[in-house]
């Protein structure tokens, strides 16, 4: 799988990763963990690396830490989640729940979501990454108008690794609003719901539409391998992170990482197949 560089240490990470909203917030049966296992196991061994979860999802960081823990992952995988809560304190009580349920004693990302006291959060944190607890830190929004006020942020916030963004053929914002100053600053960018908004709603239209002839040009062949090529062949995108439950769509997505990626032109075609 192709592999986009963190600027800040020069670490490689894959540029398919796998998001864990709805899809990791089941129960402890082993019969609603399956195919979640099998996820993680495929996952790993194409050499995917990036896990975002949060502590709003549900049960899915208990899942991921105790799925990575029965696999044996975790030296394996690049494990993110966020904090999302007001207060100095409440926020630490938060971090250290997260990393008690997904078993790691030090994180690879902590990321403010939603900039709820993002400068609160990023002073502990800062210190936190000095500790040795957490490799890297960021700030996230969970809408494309909120590239605007993450660059307000990053304007005046310094030490910020990562940034998490809506960023898909149908979200663009951030290419006009965030994505130069990222690069400018050496920032990594994890691209949410890069197959969309309304992900299900946009799959179902196209399920009947034959992929186009110039598909094969970048080696797809299926609609989410060419709407995940979009976003990371934007040279600012670090990884993508789609959500999935079901083995066979976490192949398909994996396979946006590999072979040729579009060009500018290309570019320009997926988007004007989509819209």
């Amino acid at each position: 799988m192709r592999g986009r560089t963190i600027s800040s240490t020069g670490e490689e990470l894959p540029v398919i990763g796998l998001g864990t909203w709805q899809t990791f917030d089941v129960g402890d049966s082993a019969s609603a963990r399956a195919p979640l296992r099998t996820v993680l196991q495929d996952f790993a061994a194409a050499g995917a690396k990036v896990v975002d979860s949060s502590p709003m999802y549900g049960r899915s960081e208990q899942v991921v830490g105790d799925l990575v823990r029965d696999l044996d992952l975790r030296s394996r995988l690049f494990i993110a989640t966020k904090v999302w809560i007001r207060g100095r304190q409440a926020g630490v009580d938060q971090m250290e729940q997260s990393m008690r349920l997904l078993r790691v004693e030090r994180l690879d990302l902590m990321q403010v979501h939603n900039l709820l006291d993002a400068r609160m959060h990023l002073d502990t944190l800062r210190g936190w990454k000095a500790d040795g607890r957490v490799r890297y830190i960021g700030v996230t929004h969970y809408t494309s108008e909120g590239a605007a006020d993450i660059a307000d942020l990053l304007a005046t916030e310094r030490g910020v690794d990562f940034v998490q963004i809506n960023y898909s053929v149908s979200e663009r914002e951030a290419e006009r609003r965030l994505f130069p100053l990222t690069r400018d600053r050496g920032i990594a960018v994890l691209a949410n719901r890069p197959l969309g908004g309304d992900t299900k709603r946009l799959l179902e239209r196209l399920r009947d539409r034959p992929v186009p002839a110039w598909a094969k040009e970048i080696d797809c062949t299926s609609w989410p391998q060419i709407m995940l090529k979009f976003v990371v062949s934007h040279p600012a995108v670090t990884s993508a992170i789609p959500a999935t439950k079901n083995p066979d769509h976490l192949r398909d997505n994996l396979q946006a990482g590999t072979g040729r990626m579009p060009d500018d032109e290309i570019r320009q075609r997926i988007v004007a197949a989509i819209e």
